[in-house]
């Protein structure tokens, strides 16, 4: 199935079915629950989740760039392998956003702070669930393999979840 058959548009994919942003995800839902059980309010788990996925999408450019660069062998200008390996590795950024905007509802008392940990937590396994069933759906138009992927990826999400349920009672 095509993007345009799933109504996305290709810039969209491009960015939200790159492996940085289901790592993002991921990445973002195992700091909500270690953040959100030492402290426990949203508040703590918005900055750690912030500054956490700031650095590691830093240390995937710089990686990314180290990268490109060793690969030429001295072929490649500095900057465009930068700006190739920002662009490669933005869907980290781009997907905690709703996790994000999540907590920061927490933060500002709009929603209970417990309440805003568990939310982003639910809605990042179904932020991965979504993933996996688009990326899939690229691939193939059959409903076993995407529904499968689908399971699979939100799974990293349910383990998490489960894991702060764990760690929380």
């Amino acid at each position: 199935m095509t993007d345009e058959q799933l109504h996305i548009p290709k810039a969209v994919t491009r960015v939200l079915m790159s492996e940085e942003a289901v790592y993002g995800l991921i990445l973002v839902s195992g700091m909500i629950v270690v953040s959100g059980t030492l402290v426990g309010t949203s508040g703590n788990a918005l900055a750690t989740v912030a500054i956490t996925v700031v650095v590691f999408y830093l240390a995937h450019v710089y990686a990314g760039t180290l990268g490109r660069l060793a690969a030429t062998e001295g072929g490649a200008e500095l900057g465009t392998s930068i700006r190739e390996a920002a662009r490669h590795s933005v869907g980290m950024l781009l997907a905690s956003i709703a996790p994000l905007v999540i907590l920061l509802l927490g933060t500002t008392h709009l929603i209970d702070d417990m309440l805003a940990i568990w939310t982003a937590l639910v809605v990042n396994a179904i932020l991965l669930g979504v993933f996996g069933w688009i990326a899939v759906a690229r691939w193939t138009s059959r409903f076993l393999p995407r529904l499968l992927s689908a399971f699979i990826t939100a799974g990293f999400g349910v383990i998490l979840i489960a894991l702060k349920a764990f760690i929380h009672h």
